[in-house]
């Protein structure tokens, strides 16, 4: 006879899988969030405070990073049955889930809106300011955000001419926090897989009984 496809080994199988993406992704984002910290691979931007405030919210890190990785752990050990969870009842897997997926989703949920506000901002970046009030000086902040004339993100010309220091601080900015976007966007839906083998574990346990 043919085995029925909906089985709670099943079910831990995909939550393995799942608990090692959601991991590797939440790796990945503590490492795009720290190289926001340094431009240019150069950690004197943050010795002197000159980090724009989205990367210094540092969402990667705490949201996309520590939160994910710790609900990839509580997914990892509910399907390797490893420790307390080795004879964990369905009671306590339905819980497990629901914090798990609770913890990545709204870790994953803060990095994926910071990282879209600060693509919408645009870098911290020193820039002369007489384009935009006729009187010569150079400052720290955000040039592009006030530019409501031209988007940056399509217009790249304005890359290497508006920002002074660092020197490539639109790529930069531009690649890890659309880096940021993607890891956070695919922990959303492994979240969601994660909910939906959830619930099929908890079908298939009910039918078993």
């Amino acid at each position: 006879m043919l085995s029925s496809p909906c089985t709670p080994a099943r079910s831990r199988t995909c939550s393995r899988i799942l608990g090692l993406s959601l991991g590797t992704a939440a790796l990945f984002a503590a490492g795009a969030n720290m190289a926001l910290l340094c431009p240019n691979w150069d950690v004197t931007y943050l010795l002197r405070g000159l980090i724009g405030k989205h990367a210094m919210l540092g969402t990667g890190l705490w949201g996309g990073g520590l939160m994910v990785l710790t609900a990839a752990i509580l997914i990892s050990l509910t399907g390797w049955r490893y420790g307390c969870f080795s004879k964990s009842g369905l009671c306590r897997s339905v819980l497990t889930a629901l914090l798990s997926s609770g913890l990545a989703l709204l870790g994953a949920l803060i990095c994926f809106v910071t990282s879209g506000a600060a693509l919408k901002d645009g870098p911290f970046c020193m820039f002369d300011t007489s384009s935009f009030n006729q009187t010569q000086a150079w400052k720290y902040g955000y040039p592009f955000k006030d530019l409501h004339s031209r988007n940056y993100l399509y217009d790249r010309l304005l890359w290497n001419s508006v920002c002074l220091e660092p020197s490539t601080a639109v790529v930069w900015h531009v690649s890890l926090f659309s880096a940021l976007l993607c890891i956070s966007l695919l922990q959303l839906l492994l979240v969601v897989a994660h909910v939906i083998n959830s619930l099929l574990g908890l079908f298939c346990s009910l039918c078993e009984k």
